[in-house]
């Protein structure tokens, strides 16, 4: 079976734009919740831009010392930067989860990790506890009047926007049971044909097993979930993204198996159970938003899928551009995620898929050959034919690295664009966010967290988003760092002290 790398790496290997010693610190435990205008500024604010940025992560690496296993079974933590008058304000807090306050209470590990954490004292310990910890950690939305944050495997939990305080887990007004999932990737639909053009936020959820139950949620810009229906999958689905049309929601059902015992018995986190199959293919699952329709499966490549870009039609053909790694990087229980072998590991690649869905046929392209992640684009684009997207990239063109760069790709022209941070800066997501009153796609800025590894703080980094090689706009000294983060989002509602 073909995979989705297109060449062996070079066997000459470019120096590195990075030391590893920098990377790492990037993800030490932050130590203090704070809050405060920030006045340490290069460049200047744009006046224009005005809203709010939410980002989420783990912001907890270790429980009072006591490290976890791998940063995705870190603690969440909400950062908040709000623009007004050319002016920033700054505050982090954590996500009072109950499980949170239980290990700050009793300073040390209770709860096992999907991605390896164990409770001290072995397998005995850990053997048929299969209780997981709702971490809350992975990506912030600020909608329907409500600022959620979410983790994909459990109920969203509800901040309060202002002062980022818990205000406790959201049902979506007694939609969700307690515990059932709501995913940590929604795709907000600029204009849902079902509601006459209004927005429409459009999420899922997934209960894998030897066959999978993918249930699609709608909310109206009330909050009010206006539509769901579930449908059943063949195999095990481990999804954590996914694309829409303004006809579909589309699934890459990436070909790994799930062996449980080892994560009933005591000896591994659930995602160290997880192995790739390389001979297996890729089904990408296309279920129309009309639930009356028939949903459709079809075969690709064999490889691994973390992130879409974005989708669109073009008549009975669909189009979804994704990024793409030859296989899963399984987690290993004596592994160092700090130690990662970067130059050992294949880089994620952009690659465009055709689906023609009358013939069940499906090809593709290899559109970026360059280490990237993160993608984002205009959020009017959504589901749309675009042109510009952004990503986190790494600095050199060719090999795995750490990211530490924003790639724009001039989809239609093929022109790129690239603004570096190396060699001591490490960037999160960009987030794009538009000009008011703007006309052309590219006109906004890119948004994005640096770890400035110099002086161990992160900087907010405002970008001219049509022309990335001006360089930063503006540069925000915070007073601390913020560990690597995951996602998080902008909203042109502002939060900040007197409003």
């Amino acid at each position: 079976m073909q995979s989705f790398q297109l060449h062996e790496r070079a066997a000459t290997v470019p120096t590195n734009s990075y030391q590893r010693e920098d990377w790492q610190k990037g993800y030490e435990s932050v130590e203090t919740e704070s809050n405060y205008w920030i006045d340490d500024v290069e460049g200047q604010i744009p006046a224009e831009l005005h809203g709010t940025l939410f980002r989420n992560g783990p912001g907890l690496l270790d429980v009072n010392g006591h490290r976890i296993h791998h940063p995705f079974d870190g603690d969440g933590m909400i950062s908040a930067i709000a623009f007004r008058d050319g002016r920033a304000y700054f505050r982090n807090r954590f996500i009072r989860t109950a499980a949170y306050l239980e290990e700050q209470k009793a300073g040390k590990i209770l709860y096992r990790g999907v991605f390896g954490t164990q409770k001290p004292g072995g397998w005995l310990a850990n053997a048929f506890d299969l209780k997981l910890k709702n971490i809350a950690n992975t990506n912030v939305i600020y909608w329907g009047g409500k600022l959620l944050a979410l983790w994909e495997a459990a109920d969203p939990h509800r901040l309060d926007p202002y002062t980022l305080e818990t205000l406790g887990k959201d049902s979506l007004n007694g939609v969700l049971s307690d515990g059932e999932a709501f995913a940590a990737h929604p795709r907000v639909d600029p204009s849902c044909d079902q509601d006459g053009g209004a927005p429409s936020l459009v999420n899922f959820s997934i209960k894998p097993g030897l066959s999978s139950t993918i249930t699609i949620f709608e909310l109206n810009p009330d909050g009010k979930v206006v539509r769901q229906h579930a449908h059943s999958v063949p195999g095990f689905a481990f999804i954590h993204d996914f694309a829409i049309t303004p006809n579909y929601c589309i699934f890459f059902q990436n070909p790994i198996a799930f062996n449980p015992l080892p994560f009933v018995f005591g000896l591994r986190g659930a995602g160290e159970c997880i192995k790739f199959q390389p001979n297996q293919p890729t089904r990408i699952i296309v279920i129309p938003r009309d639930k009356s329709k028939s949903v459709q499966i079809l075969e690709t490549h064999s490889g691994f899928v973390f992130h879409h870009a974005n989708a669109f039609e073009q008549g009975n053909d669909v189009y979804i551009d994704s990024i793409c790694y030859e296989s899963f990087p399984e987690v290993e229980p004596q592994s160092d995620f700090r130690q990662v072998d970067f130059d050992a590991l294949k880089p994620g690649q952009l690659w465009r898929f055709h689906l023609n869905l009358p013939d069940k046929t499906v090809s593709r392209q290899l559109v970026e050959v360059r280490c990237c992640e993160f993608p984002s684009i205009h959020q009017q684009r959504v589901g749309r034919p675009y042109r510009y997207l952004y990503m986190g990239a790494a600095d050199g063109d060719t090999g795995n690295a750490p990211l530490q760069a924003i790639l724009k790709i001039d989809l239609e022209s093929g022109v790129r664009q690239l603004w570096s941070a190396a060699p001591r800066g490490f960037i999160s997501e960009p987030i794009f966010v538009e000009r008011p009153n703007s006309i052309d796609e590219d006109d906004g800025w890119v948004l994005t967290l640096v770890y400035d590894a110099a002086h161990h703080r992160s900087d907010v980094v405002i970008l001219d988003a049509r022309d990335l090689h001006r360089g930063a706009i503006a540069r925000l000294h915070l007073q601390q760092h913020i560990p690597y983060g995951l996602h998080g989002s902008f909203t042109s509602e502002l939060f900040t002290p007197n409003c």
